[in-house]
């Protein structure tokens, strides 16, 4: 079969795909499912999880039993052991509905990836199709007071006692780690080495005994991190990830996944908020057609032009792993994104004036509401997952390999 043949037949199947996935769509998700979600309405699963609602439950049943939670994922795990491209169809064909993300959870985000790729047969059995069920919510340790963006100085230790790790030390950031069922945790398990090469992958039951979690304040008013404390708690030994010592690799897999979800965390907030272009048209003076403010019109067109490369090299990156090709742009999006976002907010306030200054209060609407505590978020975006600096610092070693000083 020519080439050209082959990507005939792939496309005429992809559409038929596409067309069964939109009839499946229109059937199968309800309406109250097909409109913008609050976070208080968000499913994540987990021992402490509700639904929302039956109908949230109902969309949620519908699309595990479709195999359509993680459907790159195999199929006995449950997974649809779908291609990427078939996907991305899903993808694209609940954004045209307006669909609801039926769960939400790092342990789909990140960390099922990081256990297909490196974790054993049972590991696998025991956490991937858990994740996918909703049976257990995870949280992620890595950051620690001392080791925020040089993550590889961490200090929590685990020291080998046999049949089991004890564990002692702390971890920051950790969102919503009070209400997590599981963590992952980059640990140190050898002193005397390079430090990159002294640390390991655990995942370590949230019930153990000595853990204890306690929340952080934030400057937006909401408090979704906390501070883990670790006091000499038991991890069995099967809950290593990889080799021992060898957990930077896996925790560099994982990382790819968390950069690229937070490339795309601004293009894909539950929330309902003011988008620059309907912001302009309902807080701005127009003349002749045009915005009468020049700097915030020539701001605003930058703003587009900006996120429409920023869609353009999202698709390229598909279209390359797609066809087998590495791409070292998870990289460059992870910056790209979030400080596309910041950008965002800022132009948001500049246009909405006092109106986007509401932190409370019945002059303004929901909408305003969140836009200045999303713009206070948006600043956290760019240190999260590996700060901006610290991510130009990678592209300028790894993808333009400039000589480091």
């Amino acid at each position: 079969m020519s080439a050209a043949l082959r990507r005939e037949t792939l496309q005429q199947d992809l559409d038929q795909f596409r067309t069964a996935v939109r009839q499946w769509m229109e059937a199968n998700c309800p309406e109250s499912q097909r409109q913008a979600i609050t976070p208080e309405e968000q499913f994540w699963g987990g021992r402490r999880g509700e639904f929302a609602s039956a109908d949230a439950k109902l969309w949620y049943e519908r699309m595990r039993d479709q195999g359509w939670i993680a459907p790159e994922w195999p199929k006995e795990y449950g997974g649809g052991g779908l291609t990427d491209q078939h996907a991305r169809i899903i993808k694209d064909e609940m954004k045209r509905i307006n669909a609801r993300a039926p769960v939400y959870g790092i342990g789909i985000w990140m960390l099922g990836p990081a256990i297909l790729e490196y974790g054993n047969e049972q590991q696998k059995q025991q956490h991937i199709r858990a994740i996918i069920n909703a049976e257990t919510r995870w949280a992620q340790g890595y950051s620690e007071p001392g080791a925020g963006s040089d993550l590889a100085s961490l200090q929590c230790k685990a020291e080998d006692k046999g049949d089991h790790f004890l564990v002692n030390g702390s971890k920051i950031w950790t969102t919503a780690a009070d209400k997590c069922d599981w963590i992952f945790c980059l640990v140190r398990t050898d002193f005397t080495v390079k430090k990159q090469e002294g640390i390991s992958f655990l995942l370590i039951d949230m019930d153990n005994p000595g853990i204890s979690t306690t929340p952080i304040g934030l400057i937006s008013g909401e408090s979704e991190f906390c501070q883990t404390f670790f006091d000499n708690v038991k991890v069995p030994k099967e809950n290593l990830v990889g080799e021992l010592n060898k957990g930077w690799s896996v925790a560099k897999a994982l990382l790819v996944h968390e950069r690229k979800l937070m490339a795309e965390m601004g293009s894909d907030s539950p929330r309902k908020i003011v988008v620059p272009n309907e912001a302009a048209h309902k807080y701005l003076e127009f003349e002749n057609g045009k915005i009468a403010d020049a700097q915030l019109r020539s701001d605003l067109i930058d703003y587009n032009m900006q996120m429409h490369a920023i869609a353009l090299t999202h698709f390229r990156t598909f279209e390359e792993k797609t066809n087998g090709i590495r791409s070292a742009a998870p990289l460059v999006m992870k910056y790209l994104g979030t400080e596309a976002e910041k950008t965002k907010s800022e132009l948001l306030l500049a246009i909405m004036g006092t109106q986007g200054l509401g932190w409370e209060g019945d002059s303004f609407t929901p909408e305003e509401l969140d836009t200045l505590r999303l713009w206070a978020m948006s600043k956290a975006m760019t240190i999260a997952g590996g700060s901006s600096e610290i991510q130009l610092n990678v592209i300028a070693k790894s993808i333009l390999e400039l000589p480091q000083s």
